[in-house]
């Protein structure tokens, strides 16, 4: 039987708009990540990007004029590259300034905004939702750093969601989701050509009510950890790992007392590693917050892993 573990809480937002929508952490060192908070109410159209130290229990927080969909750290040590809107653009946390890049993207639908995103060699990947979650019409897309051009890899998603690229038998491969399909999916990947190719099922996971949402890989890269966003009034929220190999279930963490699981992360704690997980309110009668106290929380859990590295800066080449 696989292992059913519960994380606890770590950290409660003390402002109501933050525990909306936490998601997108992100290891930076030990005991430190980053997460953002995506918009601060059902209809807010600001976010927040926070640096969190689990030693200390500080949450440090910077208001972003729109909402962001992910951010990751740059090498210079005091910037970040955020996805905020329909924008690509860097944002520095000492100035507190915001200088987009690159956008706008979906230029040709209405309704979307950029999600979930990951770092790669030559740039970044990130992909869309569309707002009301009906239509497959949010792009996915590729921006390559050593030209600073974009490609759109994908016009046909609802909500863009957790993706990582791998390397398997010499060829990149995009793990992708796309939320409402409840599958995992993998893209041969070609730089070069900013293309992908057809896409191979990796993970069924039509099987619940839950819907796959963000998603990390393990230190070995053979599994992976999903979060799952359970729309429905229940105790406990999870998080899962799958074996990519052969889709097996491997170990669920649960969140008792909120059920919508955002994001995970592994990071790099007190001799070990941490299963970080963000929670959310979104959605949610106002008889359901009371009654999930934990909702929009930020979870951890202890793991069986001795380490793992932090995640990679990105490079303004």
């Amino acid at each position: 039987m696989p292992a059913i573990c519960d994380a606890r809480p770590l950290f409660r937002p003390a402002d109501a708009g933050v525990r909306f929508l936490p998601e997108g952490p992100y290891a930076l060192g030990d005991g430190l990540f980053s997460w953002v908070g995506i918009q601060h109410g059902a209809d807010a159209t600001i976010g927040s990007l926070h640096r969190f130290d689990m030693n200390s229990g500080h949450d440090e927080r910077f208001d972003l004029p729109g909402r962001p969909g992910f951010a990751f750290p740059c090498v210079d040590g005091r910037s970040w590259v955020i996805g905020l809107e329909r924008e690509i653009g860097l944002f520095d946390t000492v100035e507190r300034r915001w200088n987009p890049f690159c956008g706008p993207v979906d230029a040709a639908v209405t309704e979307t905004i950029i999600n979930d995103a990951t770092l790669v060699d030559d740039g970044l990947i990130f992909g869309c939702k569309h707002l009301r979650f009906t239509e497959a019409k949010a792009g996915l897309y590729f921006w390559r750093g050593t030209d600073r051009k974009l490609f759109q890899l994908r016009s046909d998603q609802i909500c863009s969601n957790g993706k990582k690229v791998v390397c398997r038998d010499g060829q990149q491969q995009l793990l992708d989701i796309d939320s409402p399909s409840k599958t995992v999916v993998a893209h041969p990947l070609d730089p070069v050509s900013g293309t992908v190719g057809t896409p191979r099922l990796v993970l069924d996971l039509r099987d619940g009510p839950s819907f796959p949402d963000g998603m990390v890989l393990t230190p070995d890269g053979e599994s992976v950890i999903i979060a799952f966003y359970d729309p429905r009034d229940v105790e406990c929220g999870e998080a899962r790992q799958y074996g990519l190999s052969d889709g097996r279930l491997q170990q669920t963490w649960r969140t008792p007392g909120s059920p919508r699981v955002t994001c995970p992360a592994l990071v790099s704690h007190a001799g070990g590693v941490s299963l970080v997980l963000t929670t959310a309110v979104e959605h949610m009668t106002a008889e359901e917050e009371r009654k999930h106290p934990h909702a929009g929380c930020l979870f951890v859990a202890e793991t069986e892993w001795d380490s793992v590295a932090p995640g990679p800066l990105f490079r303004w080449l």
